[in-house]
Formats: C-alpha cells, sequence, structure tokens
C-alpha cells in the first residue's frame, strides 16, 4: 500500500499564515486535506475561500487564547497547532530600542507558547490528542547580527519545544522545524535584489533559497501519524546548513 498523508476531518491552525513561510505552509496542510484556519494581524483578500482567517495580534495572551476557543467552537476540535507567526527585520544590536526588543521577543516566543498553552487544553481532551509544529530559526544556533532578539527568541524557543515535547505527552506532540533561508515576498529586505538571491542562494550547500511550501512539507510530516514517534525533536530544513568559509579559502603551503 502506498504511503499517504491525508488530514481530511482535521483543524489546523497556522499561525501568520497569510503570507510567507506561513501560507506555504497552510498550502500544504489544505492539499493534504485539512480545514486550514490562519490569523494574522491583519487579513489579505486573496486567501482560498475555504480556508478560515481572524485577525488577531497573538502578542496579547487573552487574544491567542479567545482564538483558540473560536476555533474549537466553531469547528469542534483543533487537531493541529503551527506556531509560525514570527520574523524581525534587521536592527542594529547596539541601539535597538527596548520597546523594539519587547515586540520581537513577544512575536517570535511568547505567540507560540500562548497558543500552545490554550490549544494543549483542548487536545489533551480529545480522543487523538493532537500536534503542535513550532517554526524556529538557523539563527538560533549561532550568532545573529543585525537580529540578534529574533535569534534569542528562536533559541528560547527550541528550549520550550523540548521541555512541552516531554510534558504534554503521549496525547500532545510538539516538534520543531528549524528553518533556514526562505524566498518570500520579504526576501529582498535580507538578501537584496535577484541577484542578491541568487547570490545568497549560491552559498547554501544545496544552492538554492528554500521555497514556502517546502517548509510546509516538513510540517506536514511531523503532524502526521508517520511522526507519531517524534515528540521535542527538531528537524533542521536549512538545505545542507552554512558552507564553511574555510573550503573557499585555497591552500598555501607557507614552507612553514
Amino acid at each position: 500500500m502506498a504511503i499517504t498523508i491525508d488530514f481530511s476531518g482535521q483543524v489546523a491552525l497556522i499561525t501568520g499564515g497569510t503570507k510567507g513561510v506561513g501560507r506555504g505552509i497552510a498550502q500544504r496542510f489544505a492539499d493534504a486535506g485539512a480545514q486550514v484556519v490562519v490569523c494574522a494581524r491583519s487579513i489579505p483578500d486573496d486567501l482560498p475561500k475555504d480556508w478560515a482567517a481572524y485577525p488577531v495580534d497573538l502578542r496579547d495572551a487573552d487574544q491567542a487564547t479567545a482564538l483558540i476557543d473560536q476555533i474549537v467552537d466553531r469547528f469542534g476540535h483543533i487537531d493541529i497547532l503551527v506556531n509560525n507567526a514570527g520574523g524581525s527585520p534587521p536592527s542594529d544590536t547596539s541601539t535597538g530600542s527596548a520597546n523594539f526588543a519587547q515586540k520581537i521577543v513577544a512575536v517570535n516566543l511568547f505567540s507560540a507558547m500562548w497558543c500552545s498553552q490554550a490549544a494543549n487544553r483542548h487536545m489533551q481532551n480529545q480522543p487523538n490528542g493532537g500536534s503542535i509544529v513550532n517554526i524556529g530559526s538557523v539563527s538560533a544556533e549561532r550568532p545573529a547580527p543585525t537580529v540578534a532578539a529574533y535569534g534569542a527568541a528562536k533559541a528560547a524557543l527550541a528550549n520550550y519545544t523540548r521541555t512541552t515535547g516531554q510534558e504534554w505527552l503521549p496525547k500532545v506532540r510538539v516538534n520543531l522545524v528549524t528553518v533556514g533561508m526562505v524566498r518570500t515576498e520579504l526576501a529582498h529586505l535580507h538578501y537584496g535584489d535577484e541577484e542578491g538571491v541568487r547570490r545568497t542562494g549560491a552559498q547554501i550547500p544545496i544552492g538554492r533559497l528554500a521555497q514556502p511550501t517546502e517548509i510546509g512539507d516538513v510540517c506536514v510530516y511531523l503532524s502526521s501519524s508517520m511522526a507519531s514517534y517524534v515528540s521535542g525533536a527538531s528537524i533542521e530544513a536549512h538545505g545542507g546548513g552554512d558552507w564553511p568559509p574555510f573550503l573557499d579559502t585555497p591552500f598555501r603551503d607557507t614552507g612553514k
């Protein structure tokens, strides 16, 4: 029998799922048959008609909790939560304001915590439990110049994943996708024009930036029965990681 992933009858919430990586993730859950729910601070007009969408600021714990409750009231259950909402514009680490740092940490860490807590309360009472996938970043594992608060928040999210990935078993599995560089509509903010995107992609072992739907594929796997024994884990979706710069340095025999 062929292996298939079918989420028919399941409800999947993807936070920040209206654009960029989040939209790619949402599309792959839709492709697998899930009832897709997305949320963002503002909702665009071009979403598929069968997706449910909610405007919300997840940095506010009360709004995050209310969102999860509304979804359960509407659909009867919540089976999958993908905590994707996040990101950060570049900022000088030495001069960034306290307000800026607090907002970055709130959207990249606290929003996932609030949504996870609320979803877990429902999932623990569901016969089949549920799956939570947090979207992390390679910035959590190495220096993150110009996005220091973002890297710190994602590092904390990785630890939160490992903790809840143990604590909420056996009913709820929690995992992390450590994401590398992805080509989205905002890629120019970090990589420049088309030539900048090409040069950046060429530095990755796989030779290009990821597509948002490729991150979605990893999320679909982690939420499926194929990953039923996986919890508290991280999958690195980074195209092979950073290429060691010394490999591009010609060997010079100095005679020493």
